[in-house]
């Protein structure tokens, strides 16, 4: 079973690293995974086109204000029998129509105000979740550079303990040491090495969410420092920028904005209405003679009652509004709540990554103490192995350390809405939502997208 575990170990050790060996070259910092990430990722792009179907929602709000054409033709062909024979009788018309409405209750101009309120929360909507994407991105770089430390760390593990199992058969041989010795010594390599096995399955695990997120295969990734660009300088301030900045919190104001003209719209249903529609047509046939015709007609509507229907739409969007209103305070609490989390573990992954080196320090010096010891008799294998495991831990620790303190810092710059391409710098192109938006917003025809699908 030892040497089984031990092949496997073996078998992942040398994968890892003929992997990682050709990355040194073309190594990846933390902002271009990032930019790629902005570029790349399927969920982004896929939240950018529905903002561009978002946007379609203002043309379409505004055709209300628009007169609607139709062409039109009929015609009739009727047979009469009479004695003398029957007769076909024929008549036909072809015009235009034109409908034009005047009045509607003010409904057609809330529902432009309330899309074009839409269009502006998932626009905002769409920056949260860019940020939301760059965080991943710095996340998961993060989880692979300490994914690969782990990695580095418990095959240096490895080498050491299959150095004591070497030293306790020696020792063994020329009866100074002990069967023990050798057993707890081999006990120790073969749970390191299962260690390891477990160690390159996160790596290999972590490098696939890479793919996922970032597009890319990870190229010589090192662990990066916390962000330090734009970060908040205090709790204060970090609460205060995201309270007013964080695209969460507009986006939910703005979807506010929106359910308010959509109580008015449906307010407008009991107010009356006014159309004007005009028609050209002309007929012909041998029932009547060939003529033109033409006509204005004026329509005024005044809704005494439609089945409570009205009502119940109105009560229906005054719910809703409130629902949005709702939904603001709950945005800004948890944005509250993210912050002073991050800057919390930001403020603790800093301080455990000092006492962590520290740590790592005295249990160094503690080992090879340890080990001089033994070699004059005054500690056993089981002493050194012990030392052993806590510089282990110690390096460990401070890996995991490192890995929290870029998260969190990452985290309290999304949270405090500062996490984004202009304010990192990232060498990657600038998704400007607005151009949409002005390409569509008052488009009369046409079939083709933009971009011309």
């Amino acid at each position: 079973m030892v040497s089984i575990v031990r092949k496997a170990a073996l078998w992942a050790a040398v994968s890892t690293s003929v992997l990682l060996a050709p990355h040194a070259v073309l190594a990846e910092t933390i902002f271009g995974a990032m930019a790629k990430a902005y570029a790349n990722n399927p969920d982004l792009n896929a939240a950018r086109a529905g903002l561009r179907a978002t946007d379609e929602s203002v043309p379409i709000a505004k055709s209300g204000f628009r007169p609607q054409v139709a062409a039109f033709a009929n015609g009739t062909l009727s047979t009469i029998d009479r004695a003398d024979g029957s007769r076909d009788l024929h008549q036909g018309q072809v015009g235009v129509s034109i409908t034009q409405m005047v009045f509607d209750g003010f409904q057609t101009l809330n529902n432009v105000r309330a899309a074009e309120s839409n269009v502006f929360a998932t626009r905002e909507s769409l920056l949260a979740n860019e940020m939301q994407i760059l965080l991943s991105a710095a996340t998961i770089y993060s989880n692979i550079a300490r994914d690969q430390q782990l990695v580095s760390i418990r095959k240096q593990n490895i080498a050491f303990l299959q150095e004591q199992v070497n030293a306790a058969k020696a020792r063994l041989d020329v009866g100074e040491g002990t069967r023990t010795d050798v057993s707890l010594a081999e006990a120790s390599l073969a749970n390191a090495q299962s260690q390891l096995i477990v160690a390159v399955a996160q790596l290999k695990q972590s490098e696939a969410t890479y793919v996922r997120i970032v597009g890319d295969i990870p190229k010589g990734i090192k662990q990066a420092s916390p962000a330090s660009k734009n970060l908040p300088r205090s709790l204060d301030q970090a609460v205060a920028s995201g309270l007013r900045d964080h695209p969460t919190i507009l986006a939910a104001q703005y979807s506010v904005d929106s359910a308010g003209f959509q109580v008015k719209s449906a307010e407008g249903t009991m107010l009356p209405g006014v159309t004007l529609q005009g028609q050209v047509g002309r007929t012909a046939g041998n029932v009547t003679d060939d003529n033109n015709t033409s006509s204005i007609t004026a329509r005024l509507e005044v809704p005494i009652y439609q089945g409570g229907l009205e009502y119940g739409q109105i009560r229906q969007a005054k719910e809703r509004l409130g629902q949005q209103r709702i939904l603001v305070d709950s945005a800004r609490a948890s944005i509250q709540e993210t912050i002073v989390s991050a800057y919390a573990q930001l403020e603790a992954a800093i301080a455990r990554i000092s006492a962590n080196k520290a740590q790592i320090s005295a249990a160094k010096l503690a080992l090879d103490g340890v080990v001089e010891e033994r070699k004059v008799g005054q500690r056993t294998t089981l002493d050194v192995l012990d030392s052993q495991q806590d510089v282990l831990q110690a390096q460990e620790l401070l890996a995991l350390a490192q890995r929290d303190a870029v998260v969190a810092s990452y985290t309290l710059l999304a949270a405090s809405a500062r996490l984004t391409v202009k304010s990192q710098g990232l060498q990657v192109a600038e998704y400007r939502s607005e151009e949409h938006y002005e390409a569509v917003k008052d488009k009369w025809f046409g079939l083709r997208t933009v971009d011309g699908r």
